[in-house]
This record gives C-alpha cells, sequence and structure tokens, in this order.
C-alpha cells in the first residue's frame, strides 16, 4: 500500500470527531514520534518562507491557495479542504481539529499552514518544534477577518501582488452582499437557530463569536440565540423561547445525522414558528462556515433561502 492510501484513510475516532465539529474541546493527541530530532521552527520574517512542498490545514486555507493560483506547491491537505474539487486528489492527512504529526511529517513538506483552531495542542507541539516550518493563520468570523486571512496567505507563499488583486475582488463582492443585506430594515430581519447537532434529542445550537453566528449576520438575519458565546446544547424552554423563524444546519452530503422529518418531531422544534412552517435551511458546511473567497455567494445564497427571491 503506498504512503498516499495509508494518509487517505482516515481513522474511526478522527471520524467521530467531525460531528462535532467546533462544539468539543480538543483532545489528547498520540504521543510524539520516537527517532525524530526536533528544531525550533524557522519564522517567516526571519527568512523566506519555502513553501514548495506546502501542507495546508483549513479548508479555507485551502481555497486561498488555489484563488491565488499557487496550488502547484500543495502535496496534502486537511479532511476539511474539500474545495475546489481539484484539492481532493491530494493526500489527506487527517482532520484539522485531530491532526497525525507522523502522517503530516511523513509527507515530507517544506513548510506547514494552518488556520486557527487546528489541533490538538499536543500535535500542534510536535508540529511547531518540528524542523518544518509551521505557521498559524488568524480566523475572524468577519468580512475584515477573511480579508486578513487571504493577505497573510499570500505573505506566507511570496505572493504579496496576487493576494492584493484577490482581496480587492473578494473585498468588493463582500461589501456588495453586505451592502444588499442592510437594506432590510432591522424590524424586518428573521431569527435564525443554527443547529450543529440534533442527536438524541439534544440540541446542540451556535451563540455568538462562531461562524455560523457571522454568516448568519452577513446574510442581513439575527442569531436567534445571542445569549451566550460558542457553541452549548440547549433546553426545551430555551428553544421555544428562541422563536426562530428558521433552522438553519450543515448539509454533509452524506445523509448522515438528523433529518427534516426527524427534527419536525421533536416538541420544542414543533412549537417554534421555524417548526410550523418546516422552515429548514442546509447549506455544504464549508461553504457556509469556512469563510473564505466564496464567503459572499454563501451569505447571497443563505439571504435568500432565508427571505426569498
Amino acid at each position: 500500500m503506498t504512503m498516499r492510501n495509508n494518509l487517505r484513510g482516515i481513522r474511526p475516532w478522527q471520524l467521530a470527531l467531525t460531528a462535532a465539529v467546533m462544539a468539543l474541546p480538543l483532545i489528547p493527541s498520540a504521543p510524539a514520534v520516537k527517532g525524530i530530532a526536533f528544531v525550533r521552527a524557522a519564522h517567516a520574517e526571519d527568512k523566506k518562507l519555502d513553501t514548495s512542498r506546502l501542507v495546508s490545514v483549513g479548508g479555507d486555507i485551502t481555497e486561498i491557495v488555489y484563488a491565488l493560483g499557487e496550488e502547484s506547491r500543495l502535496i496534502a491537505r486537511d479532511t476539511t479542504s474539500t474545495y475546489p474539487a481539484a484539492a481532493l486528489k491530494l493526500p489527506n492527512v487527517g482532520y484539522m481539529r485531530a491532526l497525525s504529526p507522523e502522517g503530516i511529517l511523513a509527507m515530507n513538506p517544506t513548510a506547514i499552514i494552518a488556520v486557527e483552531g487546528s489541533g490538538p495542542k499536543e500535535a500542534l507541539a510536535v508540529l511547531k518544534n518540528a524542523s518544518v516550518p509551521f505557521e498559524t493563520v488568524p480566523s475572524a468570523f468577519t468580512r475584515d477577518g477573511i480579508i486578513a486571512k487571504i493577505d497573510r496567505v499570500g505573505a506566507l507563499l511570496g505572493v504579496p501582488d496576487k493576494a492584493k488583486a484577490l482581496k480587492g475582488k473578494v473585498a468588493a463582492d463582500l461589501d456588495a452582499a453586505i451592502a444588499d443585506a442592510e437594506k432590510r430594515p432591522e424590524a424586518d430581519r428573521k431569527r435564525v437557530l443554527f443547529i450543529l447537532s440534533a442527536q438524541n434529542g439534544r440540541i446542540m445550537a451556535s451563540g455568538t463569536g462562531t461562524a455560523a453566528d457571522g454568516i448568519i449576520q452577513l446574510a442581513g438575519a439575527v442569531n436567534a440565540v445571542g445569549a451566550f458565546p460558542g457553541y452549548k446544547p440547549l433546553a426545551d424552554e430555551a428553544i421555544i423561547e428562541a422563536k426562530p423563524d428558521i433552522i438553519l444546519m450543515m448539509d454533509r452530503g452524506d445523509g448522515a445525522g438528523t433529518g427534516n422529518e426527524d427534527l419536525l418531531t421533536q416538541p420544542a422544534i414543533a412549537l417554534t414558528p421555524a417548526g410550523e412552517k418546516k422552515a429548514i435551511v442546509r447549506m455544504d458546511g464549508i461553504y457556509l462556515l469556512g469563510f473564505g473567497p466564496r464567503t459572499a455567494a454563501a451569505a447571497r445564497e443563505l439571504n435568500a433561502a432565508i427571505y426569498g427571491g
């Protein structure tokens, strides 16, 4: 079996974590590989980063690399990097929150670029102290956060002119989408409940400071449960009190998770305006929550799904 096939095989425990993306704490990783000599990673500020053999971690990072026209540098990507379709041909080094240092280092990369939030922390400690430069790209779920992300990736790849052009295009697209969404009066904006998971009748919903909260705002709607940060399980009373007009969920594309009919049979959901109208919107998770170059399009599509048009 080739190394590429080995890397494409995701361990069961890694697959299980995808169901709780952004909702669960980081978990311990396997012990660091023995027999590897580690030195402090060089920073891009110290010398020019060699990205000739690049591993990207984070669907947004991979998408930006492609948007910059620098995909020839990529030798591997993580599980969340599913766009564009060409990225799926690259070896898979695992889920971004459950990285395996040995799997990444076995690819013999010259650099690793990972989005903020990758992990677990023990794996990052190994990678950051390996002889391969490890760079983190900050992630903020806002218009400016996307632009800063493009700027950072462009700087790391040594293509500032390409990054400037891409930033201009993406910024203009975002500004237009935001302007369209803001035309709707505050009093007419619908309340959206983003449900990350609904297994065993337990609703895990998005509060503030999340990608879901960010895209709901960009689409000109209101987060129905904006009183707490992060993702938390909601009691039936909280769901009813939230009074969502729309329920938003990720479409995982594999038939997994709770279906619309099962969701609507839950008493608390059935008693909401969204439940009464069977108003459930599903969108591809990476497209919806990635906060990369396609976010303006995702915001427009969500706006149209919420308000019609």
